[in-house]
């Protein structure tokens, strides 16, 4: 005797249609997106992490152009800002931009990061006409990024 299409109905039946459909139409943002060993490149940050990077960053509003990465296991974030690299950091020791100003202002004290760039480690100055750099500005994590401008996100 052939089921009854009536059968199909049943709360069982049912049950199993509507775990499906939830399988299927559940977003890929719900599952996490860093497992360990992922490649910690940053990429422009979904959609659907807009509520914890505001978060982390104490955010209200829109969050502009972010990016997360993956670092052991974990989802960091960065919003980039007025002078808030979100890529590795240069620690060239040698800066077009830093020799031209240098030439261009002997002896400065100072050279602002219009010439060396945003991602630079260092802080420069000209010794004559020779841009020189200093000190570090920030602390870098263990893969090269300012540690300062990530934060983990849930």
């Amino acid at each position: 005797m052939p089921a009854s299409p009536h059968r199909f109905r049943s709360r069982h039946g049912a049950a199993l249609i509507f775990s499906l459909l939830g399988a299927v139409a559940a977003p890929a943002a719900a599952a996490p997106l860093c497992a360990a060993g992922a490649n910690s490149t940053p990429r422009t940050a979904p959609a659907s992490l807009a509520p914890a990077i505001r978060r982390a960053f104490g955010l209200s509003g829109a969050i502009g152009a972010a990016y997360y990465r993956c670092s052991g296991g974990r989802t960091l974030a960065c919003v980039v800002g007025a002078n808030i690299p979100c890529f590795k950091a240069s620690k060239a020791r040698s800066l077009p931009g830093a020799t031209q100003y240098c030439r261009q202002n002997p002896g400065s004290d100072f050279i602002p990061m219009a010439a060396t760039g945003h991602d630079t480690i260092y802080e420069w100055k000209c010794v004559g006409t020779k841009a020189r750099p200093g000190k570090p500005v920030a602390p870098l994590d263990a893969e090269g990024y300012f540690a300062e401008n990530w934060k983990a996100v849930e």
